[in-house]
């Protein structure tokens, strides 16, 4: 097991480093300076030029990513003041702290990702289930039918469907709205209730499919008869040889969807309005704000990568024939 988690802690820093290469470089491909930005409208060679070294970029390229990179790690020295490690620069926009920004917004797009997860996937695998157990009755047609409708809708379409309808014509519920969990736990269940089962609605779909195929494959398998000869009950053999081994799919499923989760929860935030990091790496693109759009892109690709290592880790515990040594 350490062995496998140092390899794949190696494996993740030469992917964020790849990213982050990939991302820097190609902003500077950009024709328009980003200095302009910071510089205003009223904007003079002689303002231009110093902005361009306060910030750094009056120095190549390839000395401008070397210093971010170090700033990470060891901290920088701006001219609005000294950026603690871990440094991802200063915002262009508005000389704020990127990572301090960050850290701001990160909690309301963790919350949103992870709370519509355990949603769809409590949902998902329940209907699939229940199809399964119920394999040719009214509740599996109910379930694989209801399945193949909810698949094609999109977030930009059912968020305001459901907003009409539980906030601006019923009032059952108020707008969503982000409260931190150590303020107010139930304002901060009710404010993202509705973005989770929105989020949820659109995975809830494809799991349930999926555990309803991988459940019934199962209920097939060598083992599972072997143990309902031996005299055990339907139920025992269901949920402890059967429903274990349905799971092998499920998290290798889980692990490439998690890349569209985030990206799901960044659409759902603009769709609710809420400001989480969606809204500000998409303000970052359109701003042109490097050291934002950077700071955005390196924590939100860290996430996906701690994301698989769970779920890598997971095999183990549900599949006995997977050990990790």
């Amino acid at each position: 097991m350490l062995q496998f988690l140092i390899r794949r802690t190696f494996g993740a820093a030469l992917i964020l480093l790849l990213i982050s290469a990939f991302t820097f470089f190609m902003f500077f491909a950009i024709p328009q300076d980003p200095a302009l930005l910071a510089c205003g409208k009223n904007c003079t060679p002689d303002a231009l030029a110093i902005i361009h070294t306060n910030l750094g970029l009056d120095k190549p390229v390839t000395v401008q990513y070397w210093t971010f990179l170090v700033g990470i790690f060891a901290g920088r020295d701006f001219a609005v003041g000294h950026c603690a490690a871990p440094c991802f620069g200063v915002s262009f926009a508005n000389n704020q702290n990127v990572w301090d920004t960050i850290v701001d917004r990160f909690p309301l797009t963790l919350s949103l990702t992870v709370g519509s997860l355990l949603v769809f996937l409590f949902l998902g695998l329940g209907a699939g289930l229940l199809a399964a157990k119920n394999r040719g009755t009214w509740i599996d047609k109910l379930f694989s039918s209801g399945s193949l409708v909810v698949s094609s809708l999109q977030i930009y379409f059912l968020g305001p469907l459901v907003l009409l309808a539980l906030v601006y014509t019923t009032g059952w519920l108020d707008k969503p709205k982000y409260v931190p969990f150590s303020e107010d736990i139930g304002g901060w269940f009710m404010g993202l209730l509705i973005p989770w089962v929105v989020m949820a609605t659109i995975f809830t779909a494809n799991y349930t499919r999926m555990s309803r195929s991988s459940m019934i494959e199962q209920l097939q398998e060598e083992h599972v008869r072997a143990a309902r000869a031996k005299g055990m009950s339907a139920n025992y053999t269901f949920f402890r040889y059967a429903w274990r081994g349905s799971l092998i799919p499920i998290v290798t499923i889980l692990g490439i969807d998690l890349s569209s989760l985030l990206s799901g929860g960044m659409v759902t935030e603009l769709t609710f309005g809420l400001a989480g990091l969606g809204r500000l790496a998409l303000n970052s693109v359109i701003e042109k704000d490097l050291p934002m759009l950077m700071g955005v892109m390196l924590v939100s690709a860290a996430l996906i990568i701690v994301f698989n290592l769970i779920v890598d880790a997971l095999y183990a515990v549900i599949d006995p024939r997977v050990r990790l040594s």
